[in-house]
């Protein structure tokens, strides 16, 4: 059993965050709190995701688990406007979603969840180094990093205390250094890794620019993205598996 009325923009933030590694999940439909957690099909790159009922205008499930296809969930709610409501029904019998949003009804076809990929442990990493920092100064360093390279640098410096995000590209280099004072909060510790460019950019794309994003980071390990929208009520784990650096 599951219904619900939530706003659009709660939803596509949520669905965002998810599409951009996968295009179809398992949504758990739990009592106090919606969940996803999804790995993409290269294992590099996963996300955990938990939305409670109290983001929602009303919230009824009683821990069954679908599977659905993201793009044409995410088209239907595109659809609405940001403050529009969106009404969700589960038909048990024909395991289909009824979407309904001004007037427009949309019935969605759910995937057998057994047919999706196995959802993900994310493991507990203790990460030497954390950062806070706004979404926009994260964006921005990719965003430069995007100009000379398809592989970033994240790496705290212990003795200036500084954290900076880094790209060595064929001919051109750039480094966003921020301070500690630039940041919301810095835990420095020893923490230098390579990522994959075209994996953060995604996982950018679902972060607010207002947002304030706790990065944990150590030294050529995943690094671990939380983030929360919907007035706190939702929240957000990105891991990215590093690229050894070769010496």
């Amino acid at each position: 059993m599951f219904k619900a009325i939530v706003s659009a923009s709660t939803l596509r933030d949520s669905l965002d965050a998810v599409s951009v590694l996968v295009e179809e999940c398992k949504i758990r439909l739990n009592e106090e709190e919606l969940s996803i957690r999804a790995v993409d099909p290269a294992n590099v790159g996963m996300v955990d995701l938990t939305l409670e009922a109290a983001a929602f205008e009303s919230y009824e499930a009683d821990g069954g688990v679908i599977g659905v296809n993201l793009t044409r969930l995410e088209e239907v709610a595109g659809m609405a406007n940001a403050d529009d409501l969106i009404h969700l029904e589960l038909d048990e019998e024909t395991r289909k979603l009824h979407i309904e949003c001004e007037g427009l009804s949309y019935t969605l076809a759910l995937i057998d969840p057994d047919s999706i990929r196995q959802e993900p442990d994310i493991p507990d990493l203790d990460l030497p180094a954390e950062i806070v920092l706004e979404g926009a100064q994260l964006s921005r360093g990719i965003t430069a990093a995007d100009m000379v390279s398809d592989h970033i640098r994240l790496r705290v410096d212990e003795s200036a205390e500084t954290f900076h995000i880094e790209a060595e590209g064929d001919t051109d280099d750039v480094d966003l250094q921020l301070e500690s004072e630039d940041l919301i909060d810095l835990t420095a510790g020893p923490a230098d890794s390579l990522f994959s460019l075209d994996y953060l950019k995604d996982m950018n794309k679902a972060i607010a620019s207002d947002a304030e994003v706790r990065v944990e980071l150590g030294e050529e390990f995943p690094v671990k993205l939380h983030y929360e929208f919907a007035e706190g009520l939702g929240k957000v784990t990105f891991m990215l598996a590093p690229r050894i650096q070769s010496e």
